[in-house]
């Protein structure tokens, strides 16, 4: 008779420890450097994406290398505890988002969203494939395919980070603002796209493109979408109407099971675990069993205490010591500069063509530009296959840093100049109840 598998250990005393004291201080430093932002004008983002830049490599690790290896460690086992809490934090940010969209708005606003999503993608995709051959032979990596690698840096400028965008547009108070909720839908069909890209350049990255793997992404795709719109909505409102008979907190603990279980359903399907997420919140939000005060208690603790952990992290593996070299440093600001002007053009001439104000498209190319973590982890995927030198990973993380603090006063700017009209008036109030937030424009 077989023996019974042994239990698996408890996670190491120590371990946990430095797992405690890391939670806690990168969410103590994020509510205190997010207040901070907040007081200067700046959304609480800005702050919270400083904490990781200030604990990890670029600074602590150079001042403190001692403290910083024992409170940080290169440990993957450790450093994963801390992903996964992230993880968590922004899988339900992205799904509480997707739950405020105006789907109705966004049907009305198709056309334009879609011009916005086009030439969003393929300006920025163009430049970065162009300036991928010119950068410096020198900070490629051995034996790189100079094509692969401008192919990986044009797919890198072109991604767009809808948790950034949503933290931005909730600091912000602008997510039932229209171009709040364009910015969103635009941004996730970039996103989406951008992944398909990045799976295609990282198959000719280990010379093995599989075409019948792509086709299965894309069936699987229209797949998740077609069962959303058809069975998923009646099921959802079917679940949540019973959730809420139990109060908020069953209410929240469902949302967060289809959010999170939506989420592990396009993992597996080798979509990206943020686009289920997304899917969830908007069929949550439209099934019409729920409103918003409902999942206040969810949406309390994800923006106050996960959100602001995960975007802490964001910059812990981020040396930007290296642009100390002339050359980094040129090479830096030459592709940040491609980045932005590419994205901001790109997201202009799509609102432009649908019929868009100039500060409304201007606001949009401000909200798309945002690549946050979404870049840092491409950046990652890189250097992982070989793609990317040391040099240019830290260069493509700039790009994801500098963007996402630029994207906020360009868009307290725009929208100080666009009209704040009556149905964006009555979408505030269906969605966070009179008298919420303050208002930007």
């Amino acid at each position: 008779m077989p023996l019974a598998a042994s239990p698996a250990p408890p996670v190491p005393s120590h371990q946990l420890l430095v797992f405690l004291l890391q939670v806690s201080l990168l969410l103590g430093l994020a509510v205190l450097l997010g207040r901070g932002a907040a007081r200067i004008g700046m959304p609480a983002l800005v702050g919270e994406l400083l904490v990781g830049l200030l604990l990890g490599p670029s600074l602590l690790g150079h001042i403190a290398p001692e403290l910083s290896g024992w409170l940080l460690p290169r440990s993957a086992d450790q450093m994963h505890m801390l992903d996964a809490f992230g993880q968590i934090g922004v899988l339900l940010l992205v799904g509480i988002t997707g739950s405020r969209l105006d789907l109705g708005m966004v049907r009305r606003r198709g056309r334009t969203a879609a011009q916005i999503s086009v030439t969003g993608l393929a300006v920025p995709l163009a430049l970065g494939i162009g300036t991928g051959y010119l950068v410096p032979a020198a900070l490629l990596p051995a034996h790189a395919d100079r094509t692969v690698f401008a192919l990986f840096l044009g797919v890198a400028m072109c991604v767009s980070a809808i948790p950034v965008i949503a933290k931005t547009l909730t600091d912000m108070n602008l997510l039932h603002r229209n171009i709040g909720q364009l910015t969103l839908a635009a941004g996730i069909v970039d996103d989406i796209a951008g992944w398909l890209m990045l799976s295609i350049v990282s198959a000719l990255a280990v010379s093995h493109l599989d075409g019948g793997r792509l086709g299965l992404s894309l069936l699987y795709l229209v797949a998740v979408v077609a069962f959303a719109a058809l069975p998923g909505r009646p099921l959802v409102r079917w679940v949540m109407s019973r959730a809420a008979s139990a109060g908020p907190g069953g209410t929240a603990a469902v949302a967060t099971v289809l959010m999170l279980g939506g989420a592990a359903a396009t993992q597996a399907m080798g979509l990206e675990a943020i686009f289920g997420a997304f899917v969830a919140g908007i069929v949550i939000g439209a099934c019409g069993a729920v409103g918003p005060v409902a999942l206040a208690p969810l949406r309390t603790v994800v923006l106050g205490v996960l959100a602001p952990v995960f975007f802490a992290t964001a910059g812990l593996r981020v040396d930007l010591t290296a642009l100390a070299r002339p050359q980094v440093l040129a090479t830096g600001t030459a592709v940040l500069a491609v980045a932005v002007l590419g994205k901001f053009a790109g997201a202009y001439l799509g609102a432009r063509l649908g019929r868009l104000s100039r500060w409304e498209a201007l606001a949009l190319g401000a909200g798309m530009n945002a690549r946050g973590v979404i870049e840092v982890v491409v950046a990652t995927a890189g250097l992982s296959l070989g793609v990317l030198s040391g040099e240019m990973f830290t260069v493509v993380v700039l790009v994801a840093v500098v963007t996402s603090l630029m994207a906020p006063p360009i868009l307290r700017l725009a929208m100080g100049r666009v009209e704040h009209t009556a149905e964006e008036r009555l979408r505030e109030i269906d969605l966070l109840g009179p008298g919420t937030g303050e208002r930007v424009g």
